[in-house]
């Protein structure tokens, strides 16, 4: 357990901020009293979730659009914050794009894409801010991974990947910064209703423009932020949030991996009936 986040006057930067989660946990610190710092592609969607998380009460909201996959931009990105702030209490790697293809119709270059952004670009903004932060002895670092970061599902081989990059990496950064006063915070979603499947890219990297039953289904998004910001002011290292099922599978695969197997298996030929 880590010290719990008291969130008021605290700057974060939250990237992934346009859409889906980003936006309801920068909301959720607005009403908090945080600095935000908000950063996506779209500069429009943007400054539509400073102006609501102005309207929530956030102390103060920089918009500095940014696009992970440049992964040179890193850098400035990360020197406009400081410069403007002097200082960084929290960075939430939010940002991210999922995957709706076999293995077999999807393309290298999109697996390329995937990494580039949910692995990669997670990994740069982190060693942007990263120094600042240990020669201060005090910041904390996030990442929104998935249960596909836990377990292997099908239509998800590239974003599986990626997100078990991710958890891998931040829990070994877990270990080799708290000498140095950092804390390190995993979030592990389920189904949330957000637009990742409709966003997620199929083989051909189209978008796939449909948003799954079980997405739509899921834990709504405001309710998952709830969860998240609990698990911040409880200090929790990694935070697991959904109700359906498929929360369950991490212990599955642990406790009966060849069940585990065979269930994720015959939802695979399900899958395959279907298409």
């Amino acid at each position: 357990m880590y010290p719990g986040i008291d969130f008021n006057g605290k700057v974060v930067w939250i990237t992934g901020a346009s859409s889906g989660i980003g936006e309801a946990l920068a909301l959720q610190m607005a009403a908090r009293g945080s600095q935000l710092i908000l950063s996506a592609r779209n500069q429009t969607e943007l400054e539509r979730v400073e102006t609501l998380c102005k309207d929530a009460g956030a102390a103060d909201v920089l918009v500095l659009p940014l696009d992970v996959s440049k992964h040179e931009t890193m850098e400035p990105a990360a020197q406009q914050v400081f410069a403007q702030y002097g200082k960084l209490d929290l960075l939430i790697n939010n940002a991210g794009v999922s995957q709706r293809s076999f293995c077999i119709d999807t393309a290298f270059e999109v697996y390329r894409q995937i990494m580039d952004i949910n692995v990669l670009g997670q990994i740069a903004l982190t060693l942007a801010v990263l120094p600042a932060m240990v020669a201060r002895g005090e910041g904390h670092i996030a990442v929104t991974s998935s249960i596909a970061g836990k377990v292997g599902v099908p239509l998800r081989t590239g974003y599986c990947a990626a997100k078990h990059a991710v958890m891998g990496f931040f829990d070994a950064l877990r270990t080799e910064v708290a000498a140095d006063g950092l804390q390190v915070t995993t979030i592990v979603p389920g189904f949330i209703q957000t637009n990742v499947s409709k966003n997620a890219l199929r083989g051909d990297g189209q978008v796939a423009g449909i948003t799954d039953q079980d997405i739509a289904e899921g834990m709504p998004v405001d309710e998952c932020a709830d969860v998240i910001i609990t698990g911040f002011e409880t200090g929790l290292p990694e935070i697991a949030v959904g109700t359906g099922p498929e929360m369950g599978l991490p212990q599955l695969k642990s406790d009966n991996p060849t069940g585990a197997f065979q269930a994720l298996e015959q939802m695979a030929a399900q899958l395959r009936q279907a298409s």
